[in-house]
């Protein structure tokens, strides 16, 4: 696979962390596989390739998916909340390489969950409470706030949000190792049929 359809699957991967948040916030079923394909995407620190880091291309499915309806040329399959939370995990990760002390706490701390995942299953809600407050302690007091929107009821529950910061977590991974592959905001915009041609294609193979 060429770099920059491996960065497609990266941005998949921000995409696919989105669209989970606005499934979990207001409580709607989303599939469980895309759920733990981004969630063990964490720990994934030493892949032997992008696809990997997802456990196969099968992985990101839901993102790509996600992904073409955001970048394709019909109107009503955008989602301006999923662009949203696409846009800021993308801000968020910019401001996280600038702060290597932050970078260096996160990095021990997902070391010590991958650690303690060889006898808790990394989906127990303790492992996702965990997870959760490396995003809390490290990014969430980042200037640049994600407002997730949703059913308050749903979003009092700590299961919730701890569910929601973890998949957080998740979409900031995808975004480094996005930008690692060469990505960069501007080619959405100006290489967007390029992206979408890439995405689609992948798809199309799986």
């Amino acid at each position: 696979m060429r770099q920059f359809d491996e960065a497609q699957l990266a941005l998949g991967g921000v995409c696919q962390s989105a669209a989970l948040v606005k499934d979990i916030a207001r409580g709607k079923d989303f599939p469980e596989e895309a759920f733990e394909s981004s969630i063990a995407s964490i720990v994934k620190t030493d892949p032997d390739s992008v696809s990997d880091v997802y456990g196969g291309v099968i992985g990101v499915r839901y993102g790509l998916v996600t992904l073409t309806q955001q970048l394709g040329h019909q109107a009503k399959n955008k989602d301006t909340e999923i662009t949203r939370y696409v846009a800021s995990l993308l801000t968020l990760e910019r401001k996280l390489s600038r702060a290597p002390d932050k970078l260096n706490e996160i990095s021990t701390r997902i070391d010590n969950v991958k650690r303690q995942s060889q006898m808790i299953s990394l989906f127990d809600s303790q492992m996702l409470g965990n997870l959760a407050s490396v995003y809390r302690d490290n990014i969430s007091p980042l200037t640049h706030k994600i407002q997730v929107a949703g059913n308050p009821a749903v979003l009092k529950l700590q299961g919730t949000q701890d569910k929601v910061r973890a998949i957080l977590l998740a979409g900031i991974r995808s975004a480094f190792l996005w930008r690692q592959l060469g990505g960069k905001r501007r080619n959405i915009i100006f290489s967007r049929n390029k992206i979408l041609k890439s995405a689609e294609t992948t798809l199309s193979n799986i």
